[in-house]
């Protein structure tokens, strides 16, 4: 289905459930510098709902450097309060209507919940992308980590049983059932899709884009949980094995300084480079030169980077966990590693075994041929059309 059918297609499913304004709840917008995967996949559904004739308003919290309203692509971002008071101000806005009517909510769960079920009467789903589980203990201090996850296991679950939750993928589903206890019946799997822009050059079947030496990328915010630290402690040990390994970290965050000292501590600086933040287009080129794309998160709804280089021709190593096991065909278009210390292998194994590094190759283009944001979007509109008929009757 080509973008103008999908446009076509969400303006006919929004009609004839009555949906013509949706607002959206996000922790973080696109334009805030610590934007990850979820930004990325709220924006690209928002624009082609606004496409699609529906009147899209989302609310969140402060982005610095930006203006408090702004319209991206024909929806509309309210960008008010700070990371924390945005969740009061966002519920009494939306309760108040101070900026209009809607027929329909989405909520973004993204660790914090948003506790619609208590106070929106009208026709709502739920984002969920993964269960936070041990992030709270990386990100926060002992006392509000147990907060958190006091939240997150004992008193969100009872308020959303009866609420429809989109996640990104069977293994995240299976994940939030067994430890939120969320019945399978609301748990829907709408995967997310990747921009054309993320491809192999039609004329590189040889390969003439890699990179002559061996080389790695990973990108992501450098924060606790994406634990690059575990990433670069594998880098080390497979180099080893290939002498002339290079690695490229792209991304920022506030674990920038301590990783620069774990690089300089095992004598990598001239080897493994941290880049920052990188535009798309450079990082189009990364994942094109890459012979490896890594990861070695320990929670995600998908792996958002991973099917991004697939979409390039590069074959991915990746832990074994909710979300890679679905961005991640293992033996297919890359490897799953089990144990922390399987990590260095497998990219041993892709980096010298030409043979399987081109199988992967071609296995990682064909997986991620099947996910487009057209899908995403008609997937989630689907789940909320639904919802808004089953309360219309």
């Amino acid at each position: 289905m080509n973008d103008s059918e999908v446009v076509e297609r969400l303006a006919e499913i929004a009609s004839n459930a009555g949906i013509h304004r949706i607002s959206m709840l996000a922790w973080r917008d696109l334009d805030d510098p610590e934007a990850g995967g979820s930004e990325v996949h709220a924006a690209r559904v928002a624009a082609l709902w606004a496409r699609a004739g529906i009147d899209v308003t989302m609310r969140t919290s402060h982005a610095a450097g930006h203006p408090q309203v702004v319209w991206r692509h024909g929806y509309r971002v309210i960008r008010k309060a700070g990371r924390y008071l945005v969740f009061p101000r966002a519920v009494f806005s939306e309760i108040q209507r101070w900026h209009g009517d809607r027929d329909a909510l989405v909520e973004i769960w993204n660790g914090m919940p948003w506790f619609s079920p208590l106070w929106c009467r009208g026709p709502r789903c739920v984002w969920l992308h993964h269960v936070h589980d041990s992030m709270w203990e990386m990100t926060l201090p002992p006392n509000w980590a147990r907060v958190g996850r006091t939240l997150e296991f004992r008193v969100a679950p009872p308020v959303y049983r009866r609420t429809e939750i989109i996640t990104l993928s069977e293994s995240s589903r299976d994940e939030i059932h067994a430890k939120l206890r969320i019945p399978l019946r609301r748990l829907h799997v709408v995967p997310v899709g990747i921009d054309p822009v993320y491809s192999r050059p039609p004329d590189d079947a040889s390969g003439a884009t890699r990179s002559p030496a061996p080389l790695v990328v990973a990108v992501g915010r450098l924060v606790p949980v994406k634990r690059f630290d575990v990433l670069v402690d594998a880098l080390v040990a497979a180099r080893d094995s290939v002498p002339d390994l290079q690695a490229v970290i792209a991304g920022e965050g506030y674990e920038r300084e301590s990783l620069d000292a774990q690089i300089a501590k095992a004598g990598a600086e001239h080897w493994i480079t941290l880049a920052g933040r990188v535009s798309e287009s450079e990082k189009i080129a990364l994942y094109r030169r890459a012979w490896v794309v890594a990861s070695a998160s320990a929670h995600e709804g998908w792996g958002m980077t991973l099917t991004e280089a697939a979409a390039c021709g590069t074959p991915a190593v990746a832990t074994r966990i909710a979300g890679h096991e679905d961005a991640v065909a293992h033996g297919t278009s890359g490897l799953l590693a089990d144990r922390d210390t399987d990590i260095a292998p497998a990219l041993v194994a892709i980096l010298s075994d030409a043979g399987l590094r081109a199988r992967l190759t071609s296995g990682a283009l064909d997986h991620a041929a099947r996910f487009t944001w057209g899908a995403t979007a008609l997937g989630t509109l689907e789940v909320l059309a639904t919802e808004a008929r089953r309360r219309s009757r």
